[in-house]
């Protein structure tokens, strides 16, 4: 990466190191985790909820679909800061058994607790997977170990920054891992091709991404499809959130920016493409880029795959590829797939005079977040 040492950028650089220590830490604990969970997934009509605040709450929106099908259980990804407002429309069945599983950086963050908290009251069955960055967050306290377990992400995952980084991929690597446990070993060579992917988008397109940050543009889009959607919601919140909101995101999937949204693109907008490694998918994603193509409305477009095929067709100005093959499923492309998004965070916040570790100039938002008062039904 470049010369910038603040936390965020060391943090942002140390991922694929982190992606394999993830994956050391979860195979150490194999044995435990998958006690751990057999409790659980012995009732076949168990509920997972996948919970977080923020970005922790995005980590299931990637994550759902690839869980669901590898456990055989219906899962839902409710972010915390709409389960406690609302307990009764999550927490319908007091008999049903539930596995809730919390992403937390800090684990102090106060819907995190309320969360745990309602679904003790709410649940007569209930399983506690906690996944969290900080051994001594206030979540990993006063656990029952008959019903909970606590995995912790490496030390450097607890990103001193503001924004989440290594703290988001490694949280969203270990429940991809923990949802398919009995084929942990089989999927090593998807985290060696994954922490390569890393490398080469912070060593080969790096200033490409620094010297994009410098544009005039005042939005950005990110598009997804899949488990590609969630990585452009997070992607949007990474440039926002670092820019201090003087550049405004949208994200949408590639088929639902026709119906309307599509109208935020103007002349200083940025375009950027989350390509999957589906071909079916694809069609409907090039169809997309083509009709953008085919508008004058547009700043600059940036499309990020593992490869990204007919780029001479769809014309984009800068192609982000880590492969020339498609080499793991999609579910773990996401994991890399941030790395273009919280690049171009931070180099838009240094680009903007701001100090990316603390880029709030009045303080509006926080590492963790401050003043939300929690109340009793």
């Amino acid at each position: 990466m470049g010369i910038d040492s603040s936390y965020t950028a060391n943090e942002i650089a140390a991922q694929p190191r982190l992606w394999l220590e993830t994956y050391s830490i979860i195979a150490s604990k194999q044995k435990e985790l998958a006690t751990f969970l057999s409790k659980a997934l012995f009732f076949e009509d168990l509920r997972v909820i996948l919970t977080g605040a923020g970005t922790s709450a995005f980590i299931g929106d990637v994550l759902q679909k690839s869980f669901q099908r590898k456990t055989g259980r219906v899962t839902e990804a409710v972010a915390s800061t709409d389960l406690i407002s609302h307990p009764d429309d999550f927490f319908v069945k007091a008999q049903q058994p539930v596995l809730m599983v919390s992403f937390a950086r800090s684990g102090d963050s106060p819907e995190s607790l309320a969360a745990v908290d309602l679904a003790n009251g709410h649940c007569e069955n209930l399983f506690h997977l906690i996944i969290t960055c900080n051994p001594d967050g206030e979540l990993t306290k006063n656990v029952d170990p008959t019903n909970s377990y606590v995995l912790l992400m490496p030390n450097e995952a607890n990103d001193k920054g503001l924004a989440m980084t290594g703290s988001f991929t490694t949280m969203l690597l270990a429940g991809i891992l923990v949802s398919d446990l009995e084929k942990l070993n089989e999927k090593k060579k998807y985290i060696d091709y994954l922490s390569e992917y890393g490398k080469i988008v912070l060593q080969k397109y790096d200033q490409r991404i620094r010297g994009v940050a410098t544009l005039d543009f005042n939005r950005v889009v990110f598009l997804g499809s899949g488990p590609l959607k969630g990585i452009a919601r997070e992607s949007q919140l990474k440039v926002q959130e670092l820019s201090d909101g003087q550049i405004v995101c949208k994200y949408d999937s590639f088929l639902g920016l026709r119906h309307g949204p599509k109208a935020v693109i103007k002349d200083a907008t940025l375009v950027v493409y989350l390509f999957s490694n589906d071909d079916f998918v694809n069609k409907y994603e090039y169809d997309l880029v083509r009709s953008i193509n085919a508008q004058k409305e547009k700043l600059y477009e940036i499309g990020i795959g593992e490869i990204i095929k007919f780029k001479d067709e769809i014309q984009l100005d800068l192609s982000i590829e880590v492969a020339d093959a498609n080499n793991i499923p999609e579910e773990y492309f996401a994991v890399c797939a941030i790395l273009p998004g919280q690049l171009l965070g931070l180099y838009k916040s240094i680009d903007l005079g701001l100090s990316p570790d603390s880029p709030s100039i009045n303080k509006s938002i926080s590492r963790v977040v401050q003043g939300v008062n929690i109340y009793k039904q």
